[in-house]
């Protein structure tokens, strides 16, 4: 049978080169198909322990270094303190009148006035956009002393060529969900009631409308930013001329997970989001509103603290990582805390990690694989995978 080929290296010490010369004359022939090279050693153990040394002296330096640079990802109880202080400053400023519109935290008012107290009854539609899937749920409310909400729905995937083609494209995809879903529930001449979930930063005038202030998440449609977003999906249900629908309220996704546990928990009154995004609502007194006429009673408010730190407030805590990935975003300069945390953007953190560590020389031998300089490649995913 043949060996396959190999290429060792052999470091003996030799007492004489003749030795040296016979030895590798003679194992060459005991195995001809490998390069067998021999060096000669002076004082070899000596030299290897300083080699040992070296080499744990190396490995050493490599680890404080790599423990250095991730240490900046672990703040400290000051340091949380610190960010605490300034996350109250920005939302003081988004909720005052006079500072509001360059506040970075907008602190938008949604005009939700109260939590649901058990007593609401019917069947809803309700649209969910908020990332690259998109979702149609039927919901159905019974009040009574066996309350139940019963729940149909069906998820679409929303292609990266709609997300960032022209508005009338990613609305005309919308209806298109839309219409599959009421023919899949058999309810296409029903008019029913319909919440919209719309998880971008809007200005709401009233329940029912929303002016999108700007894209997140990888959205860059066309033609929407400034614009009603209820009125777009009215244009578009009209365009398709199949069905009509009464939009009630336009809603971001942190409301809509407040209300849905205040539906099990009257006492919850905070919706947090960490998803694809991150963001967060809560209940206000309308005395500390300052957008809204009136001071009775309260109003939940959609902060989206995703722009926290644009105005540069967080640039100590910020690390090289996390500026590599702003600045190849879609939005560079923009949702900089929703960059440092969502899952849109974990895993990009973690590429840029291994790729200045392996530039560094502390992964895979200092080689970097075409794949790791693609960029998105390694997904927030597989960091639950690996956490599992």
């Amino acid at each position: 049978m043949r060996r396959p080929e190999l290429d060792r290296t052999f470091a003996l010490w030799f007492s004489s080169h003749r030795y040296s010369r016979r030895l590798h004359k003679t194992v060459r022939r005991l195995v001809p198909d490998s390069d067998v090279r021999f060096l000669l050693s002076e004082s070899g153990s000596g030299k290897g322990a300083a080699f040992v040394t070296a080499v744990a002296y190396r490995l050493s330096e490599q680890h404080r270094l790599i423990d250095a640079t991730l240490a900046e990802f672990k703040l400290t109880h000051e340091q949380l303190l610190q960010v605490k202080k300034r996350m109250r400053i920005e939302i003081e400023a988004g909720l005052r009148k006079k500072s509001h519109d360059h506040a970075k935290v907008k602190m938008l008012p949604t005009f939700v006035r109260s939590t649901p107290d058990g007593t609401e009854n019917g069947d809803f539609l309700a649209l969910d956009l908020g990332g690259t899937n998109f979702r149609v749920l039927l919901v159905k409310i019974r009040s009574g002393k066996r309350r139940m909400v019963e729940m149909h729905n069906k998820i679409y995937a929303i292609p990266i060529e709609v997300m960032q083609g022209t508005g009338e494209e990613l609305f005309d995809h919308i209806v298109s969900c839309i219409s599959d879903f009421l023919d899949y529930m058999g309810i296409k001449g029903a008019r029913l009631p319909l919440g919209f979930t719309f998880s971008f930063p809007c200005k709401q005038t009233s329940l029912d409308a929303g002016i999108l202030l700007n894209w997140t998440k990888g959205f860059k449609a066309t033609d929407c930013e400034g614009e009603d977003v209820v009125n777009l999906l009215r244009e578009g249900i009209k365009r398709r001329e199949e069905f009509d629908l009464d939009i009630v309220a336009v809603v971001n996704d942190t409301v809509g997970t407040m209300m849905t546990c205040a539906y099990e928990d009257p006492n919850c009154e905070i919706g947090l989001i960490v998803g694809t995004g991150s963001n967060a609502c809560y209940m206000e007194e309308m005395r500390n509103i300052e957008m809204v006429e009136g001071d009775q009673g309260r109003m939940c408010v959609n902060m989206e603290w995703g722009a926290f730190g644009d105005n540069g407030c967080l640039d100590d805590i910020r690390t090289i990582y996390d500026k590599a990935v702003d600045d190849f975003s879609l939005n560079s300069g923009k949702q900089r805390y929703e960059k440092m945390i969502s899952g849109m953007y974990l895993g990009e953190i973690v590429r840029n990690i291994l790729i200045d560590f392996t530039k560094r020389g502390f992964l895979f031998r200092g080689q970097i694989s075409e794949a790791l300089k693609t960029r998105s490649i390694f997904e927030t995913k597989f960091l639950s995978q690996i956490e599992r």
